[in-house]
């Protein structure tokens, strides 16, 4: 029988400039953030959903040193598959060499009652140590699918990229279960790719008809399906959980902080929720469009810098 997981340990990491945005997406999933890079939760998200969580380790066994871990190791139950013992390195002030590390690897895996495997191991199982708490469990390393969505064949040159509109899709759908989204403003589809990705329900649109036809390749260029409609905002209709806005697109195509303010009040008769990616203050707009401000960070590459704010009804 398999070990019952009540709680998951989660590694992260970013840069200095995602550091906010980071947080909030830690937030939007666990109702909270770290930081130390390691957060502990009962909630399960597959790690390769962010940009920023290396790993998961799904807990089996805690302990206050290595011995009592490996006294409960010796009751697993037999194995049916090979396995691998994995020590997960992470941002604890305590720093343990490559040689201990294996060594720690050894002493664990020796007494897991199945065949161990280095090379093609069926389960991987990790060890770290967490504080003064010595952690034993399933590993899950996190793929960068947000990197190949790098190589879509159409770019734009206020377009997101796609690191941070990963994490604005998590942060507007932590959870897709029984949600619909609309990205009403999608561009060349960069959110639309990253939310169809990761099995979410988006649908997008956009005024622009030139644009359209590079989101859909985007889109079917990673074997993804997706609706993509040529749409004003003020003429969506229907009634979506969640809308992503990115209002950075009018460096290009100017518009009037009025009719900016229509935007919002369009996204207000079929969206609850909203995420706003801007450039330009415009709390106030939000909250005279509807919504109250319920999270928010900015986002930083060099001089350049957005926000990204959760507005709720």
């Amino acid at each position: 029988m398999k070990p019952e997981i009540k709680t998951y340990i989660y590694n992260y990491s970013c840069t200095r400039d995602e550091k906010e945005l980071c947080a909030l997406e830690m937030r939007s999933f666990f109702e909270e953030d770290t930081e130390s890079g390691i957060l502990q939760s009962t909630v399960k998200i597959d790690p390769s959903r962010s940009p920023f969580i290396r790993d998961r380790v799904d807990v089996i066994f805690e302990g206050n040193d290595l011995q009592h871990i490996i006294d409960q190791v010796k009751t697993l139950e037999p194995l049916s598959s090979t396995y691998k013992v994995m020590y997960v390195k992470n941002d604890q002030p305590e720093k343990i060499g490559f040689e201990q590390r294996r060594k720690i690897e050894r002493e664990v895996g020796l007494f897991i009652p199945g065949e161990p495997d280095l090379l093609q191991p069926k389960i991987l199982f990790g060890i770290l140590k967490v504080k003064e708490r010595w952690v034993f469990g399933y590993y899950t390393k996190s793929e960068a699918v947000w990197l190949h969505h790098q190589k879509k064949p159409n770019g734009y040159s206020t377009a997101l990229s796609t690191r941070v509109a990963r994490a604005v899709a998590n942060i507007a759908v932590p959870n897709p279960n029984g949600i619909k989204a609309i990205d009403p403003c999608c561009g060349i589809g960069t959110v639309l790719v990253e939310g169809l990705s990761m099995g979410m329900n988006i649908v997008g649109s956009d005024i622009n008809p030139l644009i359209l036809p590079g989101a859909r390749e985007n889109i079917a260029h990673f074997g993804l399906k997706g609706e993509v409609s040529l749409k004003d905002i003020r003429e969506v209709t229907g009634s979506y959980d969640v809308a992503i806005i990115d209002l950075p697109y009018n460096l290009c195509s100017v518009i009037s902080p009025e009719e900016q303010l229509e935007m919002l009040h369009s996204a207000y008769k079929f969206a609850d929720k909203i995420v706003i990616v801007t450039i330009e203050p415009i709390d106030s707009m939000i909250e005279e469009a509807g919504y109250k401000i319920f999270d928010r960070c900015v986002v930083r590459k060099g001089m350049f810098t957005r926000q990204v704010i959760v507005g709720r009804k």
